[in-house]
């Protein structure tokens, strides 16, 4: 019997060998292929490209294949490519569908399956659940026998080379001479993911850390968080004169940041950021989307500019149906997945770095003072979040208590009020809260903190964790 395919926050995701297999590829691959001739019965688009795991061209011939074997159109990437460009040839080939083969930021023995919409970003939850309907039970053999020679002479299978145009891209979008310019020391960490290759022709002379080939990560997860990124840390450290670090996950959609003193500077940051100098600086306006995981901070950064804020719920597509419908300036998520004006409505980690370097270039100020910047406008903060790895029965057992409002506090910490828009988010006294989730693509149970100092939100998750678990 075969295994039923779902996708989860992002895609799906699974163990290669075990259900991402040849046939089960395929099965989403047809389903793919039935939902665009539908979509489009005369002239179906798509275009694909794989990321840096093991077996990617092996994974995307057979895409291609059923695809082809179906009469739609492909354009290709030859060899890896980030989600971002994949997205973005989404919408430069005005494509009925973009599929990024990928698992993102899980561990290296995961493979994925990512699609994305002709807009340039994810594809809309309601289309994506009508691929998941259409993937059949059983995987049809016929695209075993289709020539991809014969494709690429009928004109059905074109080579695209999408990073080449997402290079073209930045060139044309920053100021590149002013951040060379500026003096300042740059770092990047590709993780030994995908976009390892976009920032060497336009910097040659920054410092680069995991930019090659390896399809395991070095046995690490290509997460952009501060427990995965200790050499990234190290060098800055040992280097004393780097100004900023950044890192990009598995398919370099997610953005990971370090200033000169070798601190992390998580997402929300990033994002109060990002608003201050579009806003404050560029002169640029927009209604401003994040996901419930985000902190209030960005709702008083927004009152403080005259932006309209709006909470959605985690997962990136649901910031990017309301980025492709409505003027907005930024939309992102406390994963490291961030989108601005002017781009496409897709996450990119390089993206996101870039800004934040033409900002510092710019302005001739650190990342610390900018950052005090923004803490002079919304106050100072730090956040945290702890990864949970427990049992199903144990993790579902939480949500319950959670549904059942039986956390009137945790630990010294009371409870004053409770938002459930996804996940459990409990108010503290001044400014103070944590957050309670289970993951949509990973079997873990996530737990968010954020309070005036470090200290104090590690307290406040391991008072939390140990209430919980009690």
């Amino acid at each position: 019997m075969s295994h039923t395919i779902k996708f989860g926050t992002d895609g799906w995701r699974a163990v290669i060998g075990d259900e991402y297999t040849v046939n089960n590829v395929a099965r989403v691959a047809e389903a793919s292929a039935k939902w665009v001739k539908k979509e489009n019965p005369r002239s179906p688009q798509v275009v694909i490209g794989h990321d840096c795991r093991f077996n990617g061209p092996l994974f995307m011939d057979v895409v291609i294949k059923v695809l082809v074997g179906a009469g739609i159109k492909v354009y290709y990437a030859e060899g890896f490519v980030s989600t971002p460009m994949v997205s973005m040839g989404a919408s430069n080939y005005e494509a009925d569908l973009g599929i990024v083969l990928t698992a993102s930021h899980n561990p290296p023995s995961y493979g994925g399956y990512k699609l994305k919409s002709k807009e340039g970003g994810p594809l809309a939850p309601k289309y994506v659940k009508d691929v998941e309907d259409l993937i059949p039970s059983e995987v049809q053999n016929e695209f075993r026998q289709v020539d991809l020679y014969a494709a690429k002479e009928k004109g059905l299978l074109v080579k695209v080379d999408l990073e080449k145009e997402y290079i073209d891209k930045m060139r044309s979008s920053f100021d590149i001479d002013a951040i060379k310019d500026s003096g300042l020391r740059l770092a990047f960490d590709a993780m030994y993911g995908s976009g390892q290759g976009v920032l060497k022709p336009l910097f040659p002379e920054m410092d680069y850390l995991h930019c090659e080939h390896n399809p395991g990560f070095k046995g690490q997860a290509p997460e952009p968080i501060a427990k995965n990124l200790k050499e990234l840390e190290a060098f800055i450290l040992k280097k004393g004169d780097v100004d900023s670090g950044l890192a990009t996950d598995g398919d370099a959609d997610r953005i990971g940041l370090y200033n000169r003193k070798g601190e992390f500077v998580d997402s929300h940051h990033i994002i109060l950021l990002l608003i201050h100098y579009l806003v404050k600086y560029k002169g640029m306006t927009g209604k401003v989307v994040t996901a419930f995981s985000c902190t209030p901070k960005i709702a008083k950064m927004c009152e403080h500019y005259g932006l309209e804020h709006q909470t959605v719920k985690i997962g990136f597509k649901h910031v990017a149906g309301i980025m492709i419908a409505e003027d907005v300036l930024l939309g992102g998520e406390e994963s490291g997945g961030i989108a601005t004006k002017g781009h496409i409505p897709e996450r990119d980690g390089i993206w996101m770095g870039m800004i934040i370097w033409e900002f510092m270039a710019k302005s001739g100020k650190s990342l610390e003072a900018l950052i005090d910047e923004v803490y002079e406008i919304v106050g100072e903060f730090k956040f945290e979040r702890s990864d949970l790895h427990i049992d199903e029965e144990a993790k579902q057992s939480i949500i319950t208590a959670c549904e059942n409002d039986a956390f009137q506090s945790f630990g010294e910490y009371q409870v004053q009020g409770v938002e459930t828009i996804d996940g459990f988010k409990f108010y503290f006294p001044d400014d103070r809260w944590v957050m309670i989730r289970p993951s949509g693509t990973e079997p873990v149970l996530r737990v968010y903190a954020e309070a005036p100092t470090i200290e104090e939100v590690r307290s406040i998750l391991k008072q939390t964790e140990a209430t919980i678990k009690a």
